[in-house]
């Protein structure tokens, strides 16, 4: 979206906000459908690098996460820029990838769809 939905950057201000960390939301960005948890951009920040450290070849990226301040928001007037999706997965088919949920950062500029709530998959 050149000009992001208000209500999804409302729902991303309030996640930031520390309001809540249990929305759960499926956007469709650049065809791919993603769904998951959101989390507070410092919360996911810091989830990212304690996955990184415990890696032996990733670890040194994790200071990355960690060094500058949260830079999912403008500038200029506060917004959020970036949905932090934590426990997400693209959905390809009926499968979820990761299985198991992964970390995601979205540009909210560039979701062309969503609905909130997320999708799970069962073989019933």
């Amino acid at each position: 979206m050149s000009n992001p939905d208000d209500l999804l950057v409302g729902i991303s201000t309030m996640v930031e906000s520390g309001q809540s960390n249990q929305m759960s939301l499926t956007v469709v960005v650049g065809g791919a459908v993603i769904t998951g948890r959101l989390a507070p951009e410092a919360v996911w920040r810091e989830r990212v690098s304690e996955v990184l450290k415990d890696s032996d070849h990733l670890g040194p990226f994790s200071d990355v996460f960690t060094a500058d301040p949260p830079r999912g928001r403008a500038d200029d007037d506060g917004v959020p820029t970036h949905l932090h999706f934590h426990l997400a997965r693209i959905l390809q088919g009926n499968v979820g990838i990761p299985e198991t949920g992964g970390m995601y950062r979205v540009a909210i500029k560039d979701v062309s769809a969503w609905t909130v709530g997320d999708f799970s998959y069962s073989d019933h």
